[in-house]
């Protein structure tokens, strides 16, 4: 089935186009920021099923809705909009709208739509095989854009839960969020896009992020991200490497925040910085999920040579593509090295943490870092 989304929002098009695939994994979605572009795709590939946004920048979208009733009269069409008065209702009657679903809206309000349109395939459960070649040139092609974290499984458990309609305790959400790297990632990545950071003041911590982005929205990207992995970690190696990873970065959290309040420092960069600091090779053990589930196998030995070979490489694309605020990554980067030139008293104080966990009480570098941070 073919299903078009015209959203000039790549986030909300992308919660969308994971709402369609969470009910119809064999669906292909094409999403769209303009109008003009809608049209052209319209007439060479015309789509089973059209979401459409209201207002878009080069025009209303009603001009593609209208388009496709002219093509068209049993297409389903569905409304994405902030305009559910009863004149803009009436205005679009004659072009027979499936759905009217206005923003902000609940992701399960609009499963709950869309899973009426669209049409069981009967082999939703198939997923194609990759074809077969070693993890490690697999890793090498992967996209930039497919680079994820792993969210962790009750995280992502209640995300699902929360989707399908089921009372979750918001407030247990929230606090197992500020502890989930992929998630906290998240959410910096888009309140730090263009779209969302209109002031240009980057967001250093999930609690800025959460603020930026709303409640209602806030837990859209986070439904979105649930949905979006379908890999879970599964395999036992995978979930060791992870977790040992996890326990590193929730000891850094504790020392280096520990740090910042003895200095009188603001302890949320720190955190967040902490908890992304393990983020390639979290992503490396993602992928190699992501690949076993396409039926494919891999050694502990291949899954050893990927972190050592591709966790610098995708840390560095993944801060880049989402959006890492220059402190964040100079904290980051302080978690393994100081460069001479760079004594900033809060890089100072990272390294200073990082070490402290690493290093022999005894090893003269701490002692260096003290002084330098002022702290003997």
């Amino acid at each position: 089935m073919r299903v078009m989304i015209l959203e000039d929002d790549s986030w909300i098009a992308d919660l969308l186009k994971q709402i369609v695939l969470s009910l119809r994994p064999t669906s292909h979605v094409v999403c769209l920021d303009s109008v003009s572009a809608a049209l052209r795709e319209w007439q060479q590939r015309p789509a089973e099923l059209v979401i459409c946004d209201w207002n878009l920048p080069d025009g209303p979208g009603t001009r593609l809705l209208e388009q496709v009733r002219r093509d068209n009269s049993s297409t389903p069409l569905v409304v994405i909009t902030g305009r559910s008065d009863r004149a803009s209702v009436l205005a679009v009657r004659a072009l027979k709208i499936s759905a009217f679903i206005s923003k902000p809206f609940q992701a399960a309000h609009v499963a709950a739509s869309l899973a009426v349109l669209l049409p069981s395939t009967g082999d939703e459960l198939h997923r194609p095989k990759t074809a077969h070649q070693d993890l490690l040139s697999h890793l090498a092609n992967v996209p930039s854009h497919e680079l994820q974290l792993p969210l962790k499984s009750h995280v992502r458990d209640h995300l699902l839960q929360r989707f399908k309609g089921e009372s979750v305790d918001l407030r247990q959400l929230a606090s197992e969020w500020q502890h989930d790297p992929a998630l906290t990632a998240r959410l910096l990545a888009v309140a730090n896009s263009s779209a969302y950071n209109l002031a240009g003041k980057p967001c250093i911590s999930l609690l800025d992020a959460l603020q930026k982005l709303g409640a209602d929205n806030s837990l859209n990207l986070a439904l979105g991200l649930a949905l979006r992995q379908c890999s879970v970690l599964d395999n036992a190696l995978l979930r060791l490497f992870a977790q040992a990873h996890l326990d590193s970065t929730e000891l850094l959290i504790e020392r280096s925040t520990q740090l910042a309040r003895q200095c009188t420092l603001d302890p949320a960069p720190f955190h967040t910085a902490a908890l992304l600091h393990r983020m390639g090779e979290l992503c490396v053990l993602y992928l190699a999920q992501v690949w076993q589930d396409s039926g494919q196998c891999f050694s502990e030995g291949h899954v050893l040579q990927a972190l050592d070979q591709f966790s610098g490489p995708f840390a560095i694309s993944i801060k880049a593509q989402w959006h890492v605020p220059l402190q964040l990554r100079e904290l980051i980067g302080a978690c393994y090295n100081l460069p001479a030139h760079n004594l900033k008293r809060e890089n100072i104080l990272m390294r200073l943490a990082a070490c402290e966990l690493n290093s022999a009480p005894d090893d003269p570098e701490l002692a260096r870092l003290r002084r330098l941070a002022g702290l003997i």
